[in-house]
């Protein structure tokens, strides 16, 4: 029997289940996996260009010399070793005043965003997120069955004035939003970095308005021209949870991330995820241990930058040479994404099975908003590929879209989907900013 199964259980779900949606992103791996398909869509990290042979004999002696512990139970907060190497790893970025008391290791950087939730969401509760914003995040935030209220970027980041607009929104409606959720640094979807500048506002607003921060890091040390500017939690202490993971820098099959926290709310974080996972894989946490002690990790993540530089600069030039008239995009200085805007009238979700059948996938622009706008807007990776594979997907792209906006001069309106909503750029800005091509 073939067609949709019938679900006999939906009256006895929780009611967090029943506003929960499938992940565009996830819902589209199985056809951008095939082989004949440029993928533009996911944000999986080149694993090629790690030494893989000796990764590989790195993990067999692990198995052999320390399974009797590695195979075994763990503790909740995760190994004391680990827990110092992600203070080092920390320093690098310029977080020098975290403990390793203060550190919880967790299952990939989605978790530390579930444990948080957990501990700070109830029903109803209000979340500040950037529009557009990580589309993991919607789902915990939804899974909570918290509001996510968008707040407006441009190209340099989260803007202070509408944050502050954001939290009196709030306010005015007698609520008080839990916190912040932030990704200043290479942002994902949109690729834009928080100024210097705008991090001390950001702070400061946050500090008087009693509001938490999340600053989400995956990305932070993929930086293609210098150092990144400081995270958040390297410019205050109390009141920001620092989140990042081992799955952009190393190896995301290990599923090892990890939450800073300030002190007093480490030992809630433990018991949660205690309560979750039990605890995080011992093996897991040994492999990361292991590599970061006696493998050339700071090295492997220069390769990393000139990589994903190259990859950068060719989805870029092939956009300058082949998108349409009208087309915007960002210019990341680090990370995996480019975040495009599309002539008028097109509609990135609408679009999307007419490109598949063009052999090419991207993340339509409404899986990172909380309300489902963004249909004029599309993520684009290019961490995957290789430069010559970006080109040719973008070849690709770009004559679906020269279709539909063929499509659009015959048929007019009718093209439009109910609900199209713009968003330029990063945000929802009147006109793109400086660094749109």
């Amino acid at each position: 029997m073939t067609g949709t199964t019938q679900d006999d259980y939906t009256d006895r779900y929780a009611r967090r289940v029943r506003g929960m949606t499938t992940s565009e992103i996830r819902a589209l791996f199985a056809v951008a996996s095939r082989p004949e398909v440029v993928s533009l869509a996911g944000g999986s990290p080149y694993i090629a260009a790690l030494p893989l042979d000796a990764v590989g004999e790195m993990l067999g002696d692990l198995a052999s010399q320390q399974g009797a512990t590695s195979l075994q139970y763990g503790i909740g907060q995760g190994t004391i070793e680990l827990r110092e190497r992600i203070c080092e790893v920390m320093s690098l970025s310029g977080i020098t005043n975290a403990s390793p008391d203060d550190v919880v290791v967790t299952v990939g950087g989605q978790q530390a965003l579930d444990l948080l939730a957990r501990l700070f969401l109830d029903p109803g509760d209000v979340v500040l997120a950037e529009g557009p914003t990580y589309v993991g995040a919607l789902g915990v935030f939804q899974a909570a069955q918290a509001q996510v209220r968008h707040v407006a970027m441009d190209d340099e980041g989260l803007i202070p004035a509408a944050l502050e607009e954001a939290i009196r929104a709030t306010a005015r409606e007698g609520r008080q939003a839990k916190f912040l959720y932030t990704i200043p640094t290479f942002q994902n979807p949109a690729g834009v970095t928080l100024s210097d500048e705008r991090r001390e506002q950001i702070l400061d607003i946050c500090e008087r308005a009693g509001l938490l921060v999340v600053e989400d890091d995956p990305y932070g040390m993929l930086s293609f021209s210098g150092d990144a500017p400081l995270p958040l939690r390297a410019r205050r202490r109390d009141g920001v949870f620092y989140c990042s993971t081992f799955s952009k820098t190393f190896a995301p099959g290990l599923r090892v991330g990890w939450v800073l926290a300030p002190h007093a709310v480490r030992e809630k974080l433990v018991m949660m995820s205690e309560a979750n996972v039990l605890c995080p894989s011992a093996f897991a946490q040994a492999a990361v241990t292991q590599y970061l002690s006696t493998m050339p990790w700071r090295e492997q993540i220069k390769v990393y930058r000139e990589i994903y530089r190259e990859r950068r600069d060719a989805l870029l030039g092939a956009m300058e040479d082949l998108m349409p008239a009208g087309t915007t995009w960002t210019r990341p200085t680090g990370g995996l994404f480019v975040w495009a805007t599309l002539p008028e009238g097109l509609d990135s979700k609408a679009m999307m099975p007419r490109a598949i059948a063009a052999r090419v996938a991207y993340v339509p622009g409404t899986g990172f908003y909380a309300d489902g706008t963004g249909r004029g807007n599309m993520r684009l990776n290019f961490s995957f590929s290789a430069p010559e594979r970006l080109r040719e997907g973008v070849r690709r792209l770009s004559g679906v879209m020269e279709q539909e906006l063929a499509m659009r001069a015959v048929f007019g309106e009718a093209g439009l989907q109910p609900g199209h909503q713009r968003r330029r750029g990063p945000a929802a800005a009147d006109a793109p900013g400086p660094d749109l091509a």
